[in-house]
């Protein structure tokens, strides 16, 4: 993509949700909370950021568009998804290596920037869970129903390689800037090597996730900076300037940082 603004709501710019935490076996393969969305009506077009981790997600009420349960594989730059969205759906975002963990070791880069039908990637059983989250009628019961879901894949699902898991820790701790040379180094393989197998397990390029970690970062600490001094924040953030923050806005969500910081406090995100 060139990277330029394009239509599409941004997906930060949602409908109100409501939250459960997952059980403590499953916080490490999953991202923050299980969330439930909901309103009378639905953005037609919604523009997706760039993100180390794997959305699967359960309409509650259907819509003409896409299938009732699926997952959208990591993507290495923002994507618009097009049709109106569902105007009620829980979403699990699974990181990186739990998705390799709960979708049962299928290779991430072959789901990377696609959207796929939780039928065709769970069988008879993803069927039953969209049926069993759609007869509920309170969030809790659905977060329970899909956290039973997940622990049963868990139980059967592969693990990833140590290599691999290492090498993804070791990006997340040095918060995306460690060398990936040294990385392959350090784990005793091939940078080739280390890259093959890193995309198979997590679904980008090493460096495009080093990339990422560092952007997600940024945007996580971007709420204790009211407003942001966006100099101070390429800084802070491990960038060369405020041009380079720039290029990685525009990639990694399709607008530039003052453009995406209006429309955070414009839909309450920040304050």
């Amino acid at each position: 993509m060139s990277g330029q603004p394009i239509g599409g709501r941004p997906e930060w710019v949602r409908w109100p949700r409501v939250g459960g935490a997952p059980r403590r076996e499953l916080r490490s393969l999953v991202v923050g909370d299980y969330t439930g969305f909901s309103a009378a009506t639905a953005p037609r077009h919604l523009r997706l950021a760039a993100t180390t981790s794997v959305p699967l997600i359960i309409k509650i009420r259907d819509s003409a568009h896409r299938p009732p349960g699926f997952v959208h594989g990591v993507h290495g730059s923002y994507s618009v998804m097009d049709g109106e969205c569902a105007p009620e759906y829980l979403e699990v975002r699974l990181a990186p290596l739990g998705a390799y963990v709960l979708l049962g070791g299928v290779p991430m880069d072959e789901l990377s920037g696609h959207l796929v039908d939780a039928v065709a990637l769970f069988g008879s059983s993803g069927r039953r869970l969209g049926e069993r989250i759609r007869a509920e009628s309170t969030w809790r019961r659905r977060f329970d129903i899909v956290e039973e879901f997940l622990l049963r894949r868990l139980e059967a699902g592969p693990r990833p390689s140590p290599e691999v898991a290492w090498a993804w820790r070791r990006l997340v701790t040095s918060g995306g800037t460690v060398a990936i040379r040294q990385v392959a180094a350090d784990v005793g393989w091939s940078h080739k090597h280390l890259i093959t197998k890193f995309k198979r397990e997590v679904g980008l390029p090493p460096k495009t996730a080093a990339r990422l970690v560092r952007f997600e970062r940024l945007m996580e600490r971007l709420d204790e900076h009211l407003p942001p001094r966006w100099e101070q924040v390429a800084v802070d953030g491990g960038y060369a300037d405020q041009a380079h923050l720039i290029r990685e806005f525009r990639e990694f969500t399709g607008t530039t940082p003052t453009a995406f910081w209006d429309s955070a406090r414009a839909s309450g995100r920040v304050a």
